[in-house]
């Protein structure tokens, strides 16, 4: 079988978009680096001073930077969706399964917290982010309800309610960031609060 020999014309166009793919994806990370350190909505000139592309080739790019930030929160999403994965929903007694709650919520948080205050802020002005966290907290919501379904089904109706507001307050990011950030608790000091407050919820409001 010979060789294929490539186009003279193809191969300069493929190296073009490789670069350009390349370049694309140097540009998002500066974003997101920028992001983790606490610059939430950076401008072209710093992203381009981070990854080494040109301002003026970020524009060609990105049409502006509402849709460079917008992209770089959608990249970093798709990287982290495995840790949305939460396995044995709603199996085991109960001290272990808000134990296990308790950690991946952490976690999460840990991995997703510069974007996720990037994200809420361009959300106030941008439908597509909006909806984007809309779906995520969507998401957490239902798997709160999933690994407590147990002791949720045998609460009556308002005191489910209840108890599946105030349990969804802690673990949304907004809950997590208060203790974490805000009261800037330990990891250790945050997930004792965490599993205290689950537990009291839980126990307390068995009929």
């Amino acid at each position: 079988m010979g060789l294929t020999v490539p186009d003279a014309a193809t191969a300069p166009v493929d190296g073009r978009n490789a670069r350009r793919d390349r370049n694309r994806e140097f540009v998002l990370d500066a974003a997101l680096e920028l992001f983790g350190e606490g610059q939430l909505e950076p401008n072209a000139l710093d992203v381009a001073e981070r990854s080494g592309v040109s301002e003026r080739s970020v524009f060609r790019y990105f049409e502006d930077r509402d849709s460079l930030l917008r992209a770089a929160i959608a990249r970093h999403l798709d990287r982290t969706l495995p840790l949305y994965e939460f396995p044995e929903l709603g199996e085991g007694p109960l001290d272990e399964r808000i134990d296990r709650f308790v950690t991946h919520r952490l976690e999460l948080y840990r991995t997703l917290a510069p974007t996720a205050r990037a994200a809420t802020v361009r959300a106030a002005t941008n439908d597509v982010i909006r909806e984007q966290l809309n779906r995520a907290r969507r998401r957490l919501s239902e798997q709160l309800k999933a690994m407590f379904e147990p002791e949720l089904r045998a609460m009556p109706a308002a005191r489910r309610r209840a108890t599946v507001a105030a349990a969804d307050a802690l673990f949304q990011f907004e809950g997590v960031e208060h203790l974490c950030g805000h009261l800037e608790l330990s990891p250790a000091h945050a997930k004792d609060a965490l599993r205290h407050a689950l537990t009291s919820l839980f126990r307390t409001n068995r009929p």
